[in-house]
């Protein structure tokens, strides 16, 4: 009797022919953390930038994220900077950064540390 095929063990497979497992929520927010926008001193994730956050068990992520504003002049290099970290989290296979505008950004969605690093009570 014929044996079924296994499924290829989850996450992303590094050149010398390990499997990694898929990166977690907090490694990929980490990697969020270390992107700030130029004009301000608070990272995009404290800034409340981020909307969502996927992560497929091939090691697959897709982020979510807004800018402060439409017209922002970082709206080119925040996303690309921000593919960039991500891809360097160990068991990122790939990574799409979309840039949604609904819900727009607002000053509610910053965390508190933000608010206090920006004196915005």
């Amino acid at each position: 009797m014929d044996q079924p095929i296994a499924a290829p063990p989850a996450g992303s497979w590094t050149p010398e022919g390990e499997t990694l497992a898929p990166p977690t929520e907090d490694a990929v927010i980490a990697a969020c953390a270390t992107i700030y926008d130029p004009e301000i001193p608070v990272n995009i994730y404290e800034l409340g930038l981020i909307y969502a956050i996927e992560i497929a068990g091939d090691g697959h992520v897709k982020v979510e994220m807004t800018l402060t504003a439409p017209g922002c002049p970082s709206a080119q290099e925040l996303p690309e900077q921000l593919r960039e970290a991500v891809m360097a989290v160990p068991g990122v296979a790939a990574c799409e950064v979309e840039v949604v505008w609904d819900p727009p950004w607002d000053p509610s969605r910053m965390t508190e540390d933000a608010r206090l690093a920006l004196n915005m009570f």
